[in-house]
Formats: structure tokens, C-alpha cells, sequence
């Protein structure tokens, strides 16, 4: 479990997915944690698959963001765009060589598949990105693999959320966020 986690790095995409960019970023903070996010364009403003504006804190560009304890990435079909942006790559596999938490959600862990830190570990990812992960946790809403945390899609944005919150704030700082949202201990993932 990892508890010594106190700043976060959220990527936001063009085209990423409301609930998956929004459900971690409120239980994170919920939890205590300082959350960044930072758009991956030119723009504060980010505009997702479904036309939901969110104003970023910084440009990704603009800040260090191998400075951060744990990024978290959404999916969202503005993944696609993303595949072939070197910065997030580099970026991703500079997390995985300073064993830092990397947590991606619904089609962002192709983007880790990309950097190469799914090999020989289990993940979830939404079910169209079965092809290019074919193990796929198809079953687990949050699936923990080392410092890797993945879950399927927008369905499970609360669970990922709770799950991350415990392994960043601990257990029971994750249990009193779950419960202040009217869900149980029962709703916070397990190590």
C-alpha cells in the first residue's frame, strides 16, 4: 500500500471522459490530497467527449510534471490523440522507472501499454481495448498491479477513485470519503 502520496497529477485530454476525469478528482481532494490538473494542449480550458468544459490549473507544458507523487490519467476517446504525443509517453515511463503510482482508467491504459508498463502485469481497461490488452481484468473495476492502478471505464470512476484514495491517503482516510458520499467500507477496493 502506498501511503507517502501527496501531490497528484491529473492529465486532461481533449475528448477525455467526464465522469472518469471528474469522480477521482473529487475523492482524491476528498481525501486531502493536492490534486493538479493539467491540460495536455495549449489551453486551460478542456472540452471532453460529451461537450463538458473543465478548466485546467496549469499546462502540462508549463509545469515539472515528473515532480508530482502519482499521476492519473482518464480515458476517454481523446486517448487516440494521445497515442502519439511523445511527451506523455516519456512522461508515463518516467513515473514507472521512479516506481511512482501510475493509475489510468477506461482506454488510457493503452497509453501505459504504449510505455511499456503493462507488460507481464494485470490490468483493466474498457473492453474495446481488449485486442491490444488481451488479458484484461474483464470482471475487477479496479485492478492493483505494483504501482499500477487501471480500471475499466466511467462506470467504475467512483470505485478507481476510492481505490486510489486508499492506496494514496490509507484505508481509512478512503473509508470516511466513501462514506461521507453515502457508500461503505465495502465500496473501497482491498489491497
Amino acid at each position: 500500500m502506498v501511503t507517502n502520496v501527496n501531490r497528484v497529477l491529473v492529465l486532461l485530454h481533449p475528448g477525455f471522459e467526464g465522469l472518469e476525469a471528474t469522480g477521482p478528482i473529487d475523492i482524491i481532494r476528498r481525501a486531502g490530497l493536492e490534486v493538479t490538473v493539467a491540460s495536455t494542449s495549449d489551453s486551460l480550458l478542456v472540452t471532453g467527449r460529451d461537450q463538458i468544459t473543465i478548466k485546467a490549473d496549469a499546462l502540462l507544458d508549463d509545469i515539472e510534471a515528473e515532480s508530482f507523487d502519482a499521476i492519473v490519467v482518464p480515458g476517454g476517446p481523446g486517448i487516440m490523440e494521445l497515442r502519439g504525443d511523445v511527451r506523455i509517453t516519456s512522461l508515463l515511463q518516467a513515473y514507472g522507472r521512479a516506481s511512482k503510482p501510475v493509475a489510468a482508467i477506461c482506454a488510457a491504459p493503452l497509453l501505459l501499454k504504449d510505455a511499456g508498463l503493462l507488460e507481464g502485469r494485470r490490468a483493466a481497461a474498457h473492453f474495446t481495448c481488449r485486442e491490444e490488452i488481451p488479458d484484461l481484468e474483464e470482471k475487477a473495476p479496479f485492478v492493483e498491479d505494483g504501482m499500477i492502478y487501471t480500471s475499466r471505464g466511467a462506470g467504475d470512476c467512483v470505485v478507481f477513485g476510492l481505490g486510489l484514495a486508499a492506496r494514496f491517503a490509507g484505508r481509512d482516510k478512503a473509508i470516511e470519503v466513501a462514506e461521507s458520499i453515502c457508500l461503505s467500507a465495502d465500496d473501497v477496493p482491498k489491497s
